[in-house]
């Protein structure tokens, strides 16, 4: 009952503690959940006088270190997220000092991203570290998985009995052929043979195209994307090319081949969105379409030309090129999204769905394999 109360107590404000409390005239609240209070009440009280960033309130860097310190680290950035968004706190991004003691989280990534052309000359260093440290976390959890699907697709299709090395051998297949080698003594298999992958240098060579929409709705996927496409300009076996448009169109593929956080600086979030023109500009790359993958990171609400939209897609899909849709590239589910367009696509056998980064490699793959997406499209949203 006790841990109810102070739930509600937190959630409510200090103008509910007499109705909570009852009689009792002490506080509800431990001095360690009163820090976490006071940090709450700074950004959500209403009738709080003197706020954030306010003189009088409390001063921003600590109350940054007091809700670090108070709150789990996917709590902080939802209560730094809500800090710009209810209160414009710009300042979160402005002063170098306060900047360090940010959470890093993709949501400042968005927001430094929408404010660079303001951000102050003196903050820029400061700014450059925290987007950094969300590109290295990221890489860290997506770039040896992309890798994996890669190599897995591209060089390993062959099987051979010439020796590769340990490296090469193929222990799914050796194991199924030698099974019954099996010692039921040993609890293990003899292998009469082993079966190695043929690793032909540039028997494969595959082409991706990655146009980016970079309207003001699709910040977390346009980071994601970026950061993405620069793992693909990373592999070898992969000739990339990074795209992003809203009205007009920017290639950032050679910044995507240099620093990836370079890339996510090349980006301006916001402005229109004009689809046709950004595929006009990458069908320019497409050299063999049964070895290119074109993957446009969209919701489809075109400000374009409609109809020659649709045409270029189904042009690019009918003339071999692996097409895919992605209404979203982030964990925050599908957005808003045009399903008049999608429905088309879709009908032209364009998959059109959302997909969380840790599920982009296994589709890498399978697209490389020449695997069905319909259970992407069905069953992975």
């Amino acid at each position: 009952m006790e841990t109810q109360q102070k739930r509600w107590r937190l959630i409510l404000g200090q103008a509910a503690e007499k109705n909570l409390a009852g009689a009792d005239s002490t506080s509800l609240l431990s001095e360690e959940e009163l820090l976490m209070d006071e940090a709450l009440a700074a950004l959500y009280d209403p009738d709080r006088t003197g706020g954030l960033g306010q003189s009088g309130g409390i001063r921003l860097a600590k109350w940054l270190g007091d809700v670090r310190a108070s709150f789990p680290d996917d709590i902080v950035s939802v209560i730094q997220n809500d800090a710009i968004e209810r209160k414009g706190l710009s300042q979160l991004l402005f002063e170098p000092e306060t900047l360090r003691t940010v959470k890093p989280s993709i949501e400042m990534v968005a927001a430094l991203m929408a404010l660079k052309g303001k951000i102050p000359e003196r903050t820029k260093d400061a700014a450059r570290e925290l987007v950094r440290s969300v590109v290295e976390d990221i890489k860290k959890l997506l770039e040896n998985d992309i890798r994996r699907a890669v190599k897995g697709a591209l060089n390993r299709r062959e099987r051979t009995l010439l020796p590769g090395g340990p490296q090469s051998i193929d222990w799914n297949y050796t194991i199924k052929r030698n099974l019954k080698n099996y010692q039921p003594d040993r609890k293990t298999i003899i292998p009469e043979r082993f079966y190695f992958f043929d690793r032909k240098k540039n028997a494969h060579h595959w082409t991706i195209i990655l146009d980016i929409d970079q309207s003001g709705s699709m910040a977390n996927s346009v980071i994601y994307a970026s950061i993405i496409g620069s793992i693909f300009a990373s592999i070898p076996a992969l000739k990339t090319h990074v795209v992003a448009f809203d009205d007009k169109v920017v290639d950032l593929t050679e910044q995507a081949n240099l620093d990836p956080v370079d890339l996510l600086f090349g980006i301006q979030l916001g402005g229109g969105t004009d689809i046709n023109k950004s595929l006009a500009y990458c069908q320019a790359f497409i050299e063999d379409p049964s070895k290119t993958i074109f993957i446009v990171v969209t919701d489809l609400y075109e400000g374009g030309n409609q109809a020659a939209m649709l045409r270029r897609m189904k042009e690019m899909h009918e003339s071999g090129v692996k097409v895919l849709t992605l209404l979203a590239l982030s964990d925050q589910g599908v957005p808003s999204y045009d399903q008049g367009n999608a429905t088309k696509l879709a009908a032209m056998g364009i998959p059109c769905f959302g997909c969380s980064p840790n599920l982009l490699p296994e589709l890498l793959e399978d697209i490389l394999k020449g695997n069905s997406l319909n259970k992407w499209a069905k069953g992975k949203q």
